[in-house]
């Protein structure tokens, strides 16, 4: 494993597979009456999340303290960063109270790499900007594999707001890496140029949703958007959004899966969201152990 997890693109398949098969194990751990086991004991973590983030950052902090580590939150509201100091003299700063972990996320793309080439602490991107969302494309892939066995062969929808979505672009080169078919679906203004990944694109969802193994829904990310992509979120859902009607096209034991947090009547109905064939729960679950598996390894420890 690297010193740092800044995105799937640069990561092996091999040390994608290891995190994996890490974080089968710390399942286990989170099955037990007692969830705490003491790997990172007198370890240091920062969280430096300058967006806002229930999902994600909760979830680290539950695979910190699950791990044993000591936790600080970092709030960037009362924080010198409002008073002009740059993020550069902030990460030096941090480090300097001899941290070892840092999870950063940021509205900025790269923001990630530049702090990984300017300390010495392990960096976990938690998000940036429009560019990648390791550690959710992670738990995506764990929860697939647990539903499905593999990933290589399988056919996965991803549909939504693709263009805007961390997400959905970590997913597309973990897939990419896996052998799996991955077919892109939403308005042609939210669909970047992705052909070098071997995905396929299909601008009728009734089309390529038909007979796949996993749709991945994104939420419309309005607050990226600095025009309309669409007339209107009511003619979104009736072209884009996934109700029981729709979900009857894929295959018949197909998992729907969201990132979170879910836009309910707009990319998915109450009924798909909460139906037995939904992952979206089972996805935060294993978001706790890929996490925590990714910290761990991090360290360059060995089992």
């Amino acid at each position: 494993m690297p010193k740092d997890l800044v995105g799937i693109k640069e990561l092996a398949k091999e040390d994608i597979e290891l995190i994996l098969g890490t974080a089968l194990s710390f399942k286990d751990v989170l099955k037990r009456d007692i969830k705490k086991v003491p790997a990172l004991r007198g370890k240091t973590v920062v969280n430096l999340f300058f967006e806002p983030s229930t999902r994600t950052k909760t979830s680290f902090e539950l695979a910190e303290k699950r791990l044993s580590t000591d936790v600080l939150n970092f709030s960037v509201p009362t924080s010198s960063v409002v008073k002009g100091e740059s993020l550069f003299d902030t990460i030096k700063t941090i480090e300097a109270y001899g941290v070892d972990y840092i999870v950063i996320r940021h509205s900025s793309s790269g923001v990630p790499h530049f702090i990984a080439r300017n300390v010495g602490a392990s960096v976990i991107n938690a998000g940036d900007g429009i560019n990648e969302h390791p550690t959710q494309a992670l738990l995506d892939a764990f929860s697939i594999i647990e539903k499905k066995g593999a990933l290589d062969g399988l056919r996965i929808a991803i549909i939504g707001d693709i263009y805007h979505s961390r997400v959905a672009k970590s997913n597309i080169y973990l897939l990419s890496k896996f052998g799996a078919n991955v077919r892109l679906m939403g308005p042609p203004t939210l669909i970047p140029s992705m052909e070098d990944y071997g995905v396929e694109v299909f601008y009728d969802m009734d089309k390529g949703i038909k007979d796949v193994d996993v749709v991945m829904m994104l939420r419309i990310q309005i607050e990226r958007q600095g025009k309309s992509f669409f007339p209107s979120t009511r003619e979104y859902f009736k072209y884009w959004g996934l109700d029981m009607k729709r979900l009857g096209l894929a295959h018949k034991d197909a998992i729907v899966m969201h990132p979170g947090p879910m836009n309910r009547g707009i990319e998915i109905s109450s009924e798909v969201a909460d139906s037995p064939q939904s992952v979206i729960l089972e996805q935060v679950t294993n978001g706790i152990a890929v996490r925590m598996a990714v910290m761990y390894l991090l360290t360059g420890e060995k089992r």
